[in-house]
């Protein structure tokens, strides 16, 4: 992926009102990662389609290379051969990824990296952020567009945090499951996967009644284990500079998409006839 692509806003809100810290509210959000889909009699995406869709994603982009760090982390993780005492020093923590995350949306990843080195610069550690002036925040991470939006979806993350946690680290995610981890992430204003949905509502994935939320649980139950992380991030990635799937405009930034083809485009013509769709869902046919 070239590093002068742009990237497809996600779901940034800014707030200064903290989320609900109730034991409740994270046991409920963690118990709804597992239940069944709620659109049991809808068939797609089947095992094979979502097989097919990463291997033409990584066809056309690669494997995302801000992405292959973590991968790598979860391929060690699995084989038990990580050497703790070398990867502890140097592993990026999981707050610095969470603000590179924020900083990346809807800018080149050249410019992300450039405002989170000068954020860093500007305020070393996350408590000088938290302490900052809004104004002062913005200055730091202008060159990475979106500065009014980005430093307020920052300051409420840290705010949050600092009530629920009592402390600026998120560390304790480490342990947690990959539904504990997306649960506790949903607290967050802010934080969300709203390119997921845009594309899986353009390829038919999810009916026309479905939102994010049902989208997620949906998908979760659809895709197999061991294509959910590769897909969410090839996604992730083709909705950053696909106009056709992400809705954007036609523009001189994303024109070379477009002239690339998008390999999506043949699931979305195929939603009825192939997958034999039930009546009550046929409306979520998206022409293209």
């Amino acid at each position: 992926m070239q590093g002068t692509r742009k990237r497809k806003q996600t779901h940034l809100q800014p707030s200064a009102k903290s989320p609900k810290s109730t034991v409740n509210s994270g046991c409920a959000a963690a118990a709804a990662a597992s239940v069944e889909s709620p659109f049991p009699d809808y068939p797609r995406p089947t095992p094979e389609e979502c097989c097919s869709v990463r291997d033409d994603l990584l066809s056309l982009h690669g494997f995302p290379e801000e992405f292959v760090k973590y991968r790598n982390q979860r391929s060690k993780t699995k084989s038990k051969s990580a050497d703790f005492g070398e990867d502890d020093d140097e592993r990026e923590s999981v707050l610095d990824g969470l603000v590179k995350t924020i900083l990346s949306q809807n800018t080149t990843e050249l410019n992300s990296e450039r405002a989170f080195n000068s954020l860093k610069s500007a305020f070393p550690i996350w408590d000088h952020v938290l302490a900052a002036e809004s104004k002062c925040i913005e200055d730091a991470i202008r060159c990475g567009g979106l500065a009014p939006t980005k430093s307020s979806c920052i300051k409420n993350l840290l705010s949050s945090l600092v009530e629920r946690k009592g402390k600026l680290c998120m560390e304790y995610l480490r342990e947690s499951s990959i539904d504990e981890v997306k649960a506790e992430l949903s607290l967050f204003k802010g934080i969300g996967p709203k390119t997921v949905f845009q594309i899986a509502k353009t390829m038919g994935w999810i009916p026309s009644s479905a939102n994010i939320k049902n989208t997620y649980l949906h998908l979760n139950n659809r895709i197999p284990d061991e294509l959910k992380f590769d897909l969410n991030c090839l996604l992730y990635t083709h909705g950053k500079i696909c106009r056709r799937c992400s809705n954007k405009k036609v523009g001189k930034k994303n024109k070379e998409v477009e002239d690339l083809g998008c390999p999506l485009v043949a699931y979305s013509k195929q939603i009825i006839v192939e997958n034999k769709i039930p009546k009550e869902y046929q409306m979520s046919k998206v022409g293209t």
